[in-house]
């Protein structure tokens, strides 16, 4: 049985206008992103929406009514809803995500238990809208941030290396052009020769008609065609029966154009892609990630203005495709943030060290 809560208290009456301000915004994110959707996604928001709107209602039938003065929502929810009227993108599910498993509502002795059901049950149905969009981008979203944080680390790693041994901002600038074109060129036909790769082995498991012509000359009770369906996936019984409605078809023709009832496999084309496509894509997001740790001494700085330059502008991209990650995998992106920012930076540390002793060595 549920205790009865105790009588509220301004800071109680405060904390329900909190909460009645929160919950308005996030209905009107859900809303703002049913906006940019159609068919099913669009109905499922706004049941979202709907639903955020019952517990709105709950904390102003306890405070009687709208409050004179209502506080500003989190900035968070704020920032959630200026994302969802202008981009609407998974980004936004990601974070709604979040906010969902955030709700205080366990531990608030005026929510009600259904209350807090509600929201646990929100993030789940958040979770599964945001991995539909996350299995659409899956694959160019991973070779785009991972091809970048390559480009980042590696060439970050080689400039402070190089930098430390005390050779001249000439030589350092080479260094990491020669590492951006070596890096961005071995990534662009590493990826041809997988995809190209891929591409051929499924070619050789397409179905072929390379046993056609010979369908009218099987023994229609002891055939092998069976044993071709079933090699697909049939089932033995339902792999006899087609084999036996092909062969009998098969008979009914002249022999000259003979009957075919080959599997098909799904589109393993169409999601492996195009070869050159894959190559030119990765050459670019790994140069785009290579390209900053060198732009200080593009523009002609040198030494240590050049050294904490770049590891200024590598740290924010690393921060940058950490969150993003974080983001579309549903973890905090701030610690995601903050891993990448400690491996890139590790691995700078480590060939700093090194080229600092080999620079004292070679001195």
């Amino acid at each position: 049985m549920t205790a009865t809560p105790p009588e509220p208290t301004k800071a109680d009456r405060r904390r329900w206008a909190r909460y009645l301000a929160e919950e308005r915004a996030e209905a009107q994110v859900y809303r703002d992103l049913a906006r940019r959707r159609e068919g099913e996604e669009r109905e499922i928001l706004l049941a979202l929406a709907e639903a955020e709107g019952r517990h709105e209602q709950h904390w102003l039938d306890l405070l009687g009514g709208e409050p004179q003065r209502l506080p500003a929502p989190s900035v968070g929810a704020r920032t959630l809803g200026w994302m969802a009227r202008r981009f609407g993108s998974i980004f936004v599910l990601a974070l709604a995500q979040n906010a969902e498993g955030r709700s205080p509502y366990d531990s608030e002795p005026y929510a009600s238990a259904q209350m807090a059901a509600d929201e646990k049950v929100h993030r789940e149905v958040v979770r599964g809208l945001a991995a539909r969009g996350r299995r659409r981008l899956s694959g160019t979203f991973r070779a785009a941030v991972f091809g970048a944080n390559d480009g980042l680390v590696s060439n970050l790693a080689l400039v402070m290396g190089i930098g430390a041994t005390g050779v001249s901002a000439q030589f350092v600038l080479f260094s990491g052009i020669a590492g951006l074109l070596a890096g961005a060129l071995s990534m662009g036909a590493g990826e041809y020769v997988s995809v190209r790769s891929q591409r051929e082995m499924l070619d050789a498991t397409q179905p072929s008609d390379y046993a056609d012509a010979a369908l009218p000359d099987l023994d229609l009770d002891a055939n092998e065609l069976a044993l071709v369906y079933r090699t697909r996936g049939m089932p033995e019984a339902e792999a006899e029966a087609r084999a036996r409605r092909v062969l009998e078809a098969s008979r009914t023709l002249d022999g000259s154009s003979p009957a075919t009832d080959a599997l098909t496999l799904p589109g393993d084309h169409e999601v492996v892609g195009s070869a050159f496509g894959a190559a030119a894509s990765s050459f670019l997001f790994f140069a785009s990630g290579a390209i900053i740790p060198v732009l200080p001494w593009i523009f002609g700085l040198s030494g240590t203005a050049a050294v904490v330059l770049a590891l200024v502008l590598v740290g924010i991209a690393l921060l940058a495709t950490g969150a993003m990650v974080g983001l579309l995998s549903g973890a905090p992106p701030l610690k995601r943030g903050l891993r990448q920012l400690a491996i890139g930076y590790g691995a700078a540390a480590v060939t700093y060290v090194l080229g600092l002793a080999f620079g004292v060595s070679a001195g």
